[in-house]
């Protein structure tokens, strides 16, 4: 018979442990192993009941608990009971160094008596009191305020299933189903079949019947799901809907950096995936800062992640045809860029986080605000140019949309955008909506208090607002969700091609910026213009591609929540 020593008093102690249950119960495939459990609030200890002297404590930290379940066995004559307890402890890689979350579970065979149900029952108050005490366990982050999921968290999960190499529908029966049902969380899984399929959905969406909202996919989804969530008249509400991300693309780049804002050891592929499941199974949700993006044609676009322009903008575009083969389409068009690395004209400006900002080489402080171009033969007259070789002097004209003919319409449209003045409706016809106080209208010249630099020719232009730009580019190791910064990077042209590939080697560690590359600008801003000059080019605003022109943006710190630890 197993023993149940339970004690209403916390603070009476069992084997040097304050005691919240005690029990001793027999293993799930053996009667005559027997073992005691203790539940204090912090932890599940294990010790085996032997005669044999010094015997092994198992001690299981329920920060790294997901679940725990109660349920009768398949054998009906059997009148026992168990209950199992889901772990994610961090345990050494068994083929590398460094270790990572792997999943360990502990099942007891409860038999107190001869009735099945109230073997059941106690059963059942192990499995609640496990599952209290390790909520109350999650792994929290020294000074950052979080929130919890509403328990049980109804979960509507998008699932891109060509996303990356087409496996994230794989991947998720293969990982994160199971995980979800260890810590019972209810879902309703949804596969999108369309490019603004989840736009459309949660736009429309009864959102009362959901506690969150997950994407599974490259980050592309995701933008899909802030967008149309900030299209719903109720944004102010809707926006407020905790955001889980589970990698399932190519770049992964807001799983990484969620991954890296829980403060555990770098992980990739299928272990970026447990640990992100482990986050979306513990339920702490905090803030994310979205930045409010205007196009020429006066759209408004929410985003996540970053603005792109320039190479990096074009090695997202163009590896697209590499996307068979995953995350390495990344270094695939990379090589192949940097083969005819390009240089592209513009102008660009921002406002400091400081008010007196160090001033990069290069940059003026604005006394007399630059224009925006106004004329067809301004854009026209600069071309985009190619090197041709490692010498940043040769130049010849090139198109540099050349490789996507298909976006004439886009670039026609930019165009026309550019050389017609409209007013900017700072609130987008929407009641309520965001007010970006920090912009002005895109025909209006930037204020005074905002930083210029002065025209020249760039290689890239990237505003990120995450720690990661793809699982391996570590490109902002300071940054946080929800630190109200823009982290505004730009190279010059005249950076050698074996420069630039060694700026993004560094950056798979987060050392770029102590490669003290004298055309590598970085700087921490509230809000940004860029205007190309380049009569063709690509902008992605996290990582898809928007109309080419002007664009501005501004932070607003905290508007979304994020499942996150």
């Amino acid at each position: 018979m197993e023993k149940d020593a339970s004690d209403p008093d916390p603070s009476r102690q069992r084997n040097g442990f304050v005691g919240v249950l005690y029990g001793e119960f027999t293993d799930t495939l053996n009667d005559r192993v027997r073992y005691s459990v203790s539940l204090t609030e912090s932890a599940l200890t294990i010790q085996r009941i032997s005669s044999s002297p010094g015997r092994t404590k198992v001690v299981f930290n329920l920060t790294d608990c997901i679940g725990c379940r109660a349920y009768r066995g398949p054998d009906g004559a059997d009148v026992g009971a168990y209950f199992t307890a889901y772990f994610y402890p961090f345990k050494r890689r068994w083929m590398s160094a460094g270790v990572t979350r792997q999943r360990v579970e502990q099942c007891f065979r409860v038999a107190l008596v001869q009735d099945p149900l109230q073997n059941l029952q106690e059963a059942e108050r192990w499995a609640h009191a496990i599952r209290d005490a390790s909520v109350l366990q999650a792994p929290r982050r020294d000074g950052v305020l979080y929130s919890e999921v509403r328990r049980p968290c109804r979960t509507m999960i998008l699932v891109n299933p060509h996303s990356g190499r087409g496996q994230a529908l794989q991947l998720f029966t293969g990982h994160i189903q199971g995980m979800l049902t260890e810590a019972s969380v209810p879902y309703k899984l949804v596969l999108t079949e369309h490019q603004n399929h989840a736009r459309e959905l949660v736009k429309k969406a009864d959102l009362s019947q959901w506690d969150a909202l997950v994407i599974m996919s490259g980050d592309g989804l995701l933008f899909e799901v802030i967008n149309g969530l900030m299209d719903r008249e109720d944004w102010q509400e809707a926006i407020q809907t905790p955001l889980g991300i589970l990698p399932g693309g190519s770049g992964n780049a807001l799983a990484a950096s969620v991954h890296h804002y829980s403060q555990s050891p770098p992980a990739w592929n299928e272990e970026l995936l447990l640990s992100c499941g482990f986050m979306l199974c513990k339920g702490l949700v905090g803030s994310m800062d979205l930045v409010s993006i205007h196009l020429a044609s006066r759209q408004r676009l929410f985003s996540f992640l970053s603005i792109a322009w320039g190479f990096v903008a074009d090695v997202d575009i163009e590896s697209e045809k590499y996307r068979h083969v995953g995350a390495i389409r990344f270094l695939m068009g990379t090589l192949v860029r940097l083969a005819t690395l390009r240089v592209y004209q513009g102008r660009l400006a921002y406002l400091p986080v400081k008010e007196a900002p160090k001033h990069p080489k290069g940059s003026i402080k604005s006394n007399q605000p630059p224009s925006t171009p106004q004329h067809p033969s301004l854009c026209s007259s600069l071309p985009c140019r190619l090197i041709p070789n490692a010498s940043p002097n040769q130049s010849s004209r090139h198109n540099c949309n050349s490789t996507n003919s298909n976006h004439n319409t886009i670039t026609n449209s930019s165009n026309n955008a550019i050389t017609t003045k409209r007013p900017e409706t700072q609130s987008d016809g929407k009641t309520g909506a965001p007010v970006d106080s920090l912009l002005p209208g895109l025909d209006q010249p930037v204020p005074e208090s905002w930083t210029v630099v002065k025209e020249e020719d760039f290689v890239l232009v990237l505003a990120i607002y995450q720690s990661h730009l793809a699982e391996d580019l570590w490109t902002v190791p300071g940054a946080m969700a929800d630190d109200g910064v823009i982290h505004l990077f730009y190279v010059t042209a005249g950076i050698s091609r074996p420069a630039l590939l060694r700026l993004f080697l560094a950056m798979e560690k987060g050392a770029h910026l102590a490669c003290d590359c004298p055309h590598l600008v970085y700087e921490k801003v509230r809000a940004l213009r860029l205007e190309p000059i380049s009569p063709q080019g690509m902008i992605t605003v996290d990582g898809e591609m928007v109309e080419y022109g002007p664009v501005q943006a501004q932070i607003h710190p905290g508007l979304a929540k994020l499942i996150c630890g």
